[in-house]
């Protein structure tokens, strides 16, 4: 059977069922399902170095929002997934008032389906040299600097280096990483957002990992949001001849398929729709008492 590649941790533990029948409990596991706001939401707990390997995803906690409510493409579904994910980071990030956070987009902002990163970041509200300057009239506001890296080929620095450089230089207490994933399956490319208290590694959406970033790398903690905008080609074909009843085999799919990535015919409209509201929701989480309006108000 062909190794099945995905970032999300839900997908993983689904590999997991198939592969064993759905017969067997995962000692190290932990997964449960909630609503909010009218959106599932999935919590992967890996506990263990065994549940660990079994998925082959660092030990922590992992949330994902399923946000097929807002292909409705309403004012109001917005502003429920937004709300959503706020809630998730909210409870990851465990911040207390005056926190001060580094929202940091990875990726690339030129090739649409790693740009979720840098999107991102144009919709968050960078707001640490505000309350320097003006203490009084945003003394409700969290500080919040925002960045995006670019990539290695085009600014000569690892991602990895220049947020370590950040921290050192601003010590946040936490950092918010955005990147692009891959998902297994088409119908959770750019409607599914996984929140993670792991930290990321930059990259590995589009197949060019890089560094890692997480707690251990940088000193503070790290939530990463990832939002799956691509799917192995190899992955799809053998998820596709399965579900007919079919044999995939590997070395021969691996050889056809290559390297290459699917994304949807829309990738643009879609990465530009959930960063936009990926970015809403760390504002969100960050700023006790603003509404989307208020958001709107402040980038605008």
């Amino acid at each position: 059977m062909i190794e099945k590649r995905t970032d999300l941790a839900v997908e993983a533990r689904e590999l997991w069922d198939e592969k064993t029948g759905g017969e067997t409990e995962v000692e190290g596991i932990e997964i449960s399902d909630r609503w909010s706001n009218g959106f599932k939401i999935t919590a992967v707990r890996i506990k263990d170095e065994r549940g660990s390997k079994i998925l082959c995803k660092p030990i922590g906690r992992y949330s994902t929002v399923f946000l097929d409510a807002f292909l409705s493409r309403s004012d109001e579904s917005f502003n429920a997934g937004a709300e959503t994910i706020a809630e998730e980071i909210r409870a990851m990030a465990g911040l207390k008032d005056g926190d001060t956070v580094l929202v940091v987009g990875l990726g690339n902002r030129f090739i649409t389906p790693d740009a979720v990163g840098p999107q991102t970041v144009k919709s968050t509200l960078a707001t640490r040299h505000l309350i320097g300057s003006s203490p009084e009239e945003f003394r409700d506001f969290r500080p919040v600097a925002a960045i995006e890296t670019g990539v290695l080929g085009s600014t000569g620095i690892e991602s990895a280096e220049m947020i370590r450089a950040l921290t050192d230089k601003l010590s946040p207490d936490c950092v918010i990483a955005v990147d692009a994933l891959a998902s297994r399956s088409v119908d959770r490319v750019c409607r599914t957002v996984q929140i993670t208290d792991t930290g990321i590694v930059p990259g590995s959406g589009v197949g060019n990992a890089r560094e890692e970033i997480n707690e251990k790398t940088l000193g503070v903690k790290v939530i990463a949001v990832g939002v799956p905008t691509v799917v192995d080609a190899a992955t799809m074909c053998a998820q596709l001849i399965e579900e007919t009843g079919g044999s995939a085999d590997e070395t021969r799919l691996r050889r056809a398929a290559g390297d290459m990535i699917v994304m949807p015919r829309e990738i643009d409209q879609r990465v530009a729709d959930i960063s936009k509201m990926v970015g809403y929701g760390i504002n969100l989480a960050l700023h006790g008492g603003i509404s989307v309006d208020d958001i709107t108000m402040f980038l605008g």
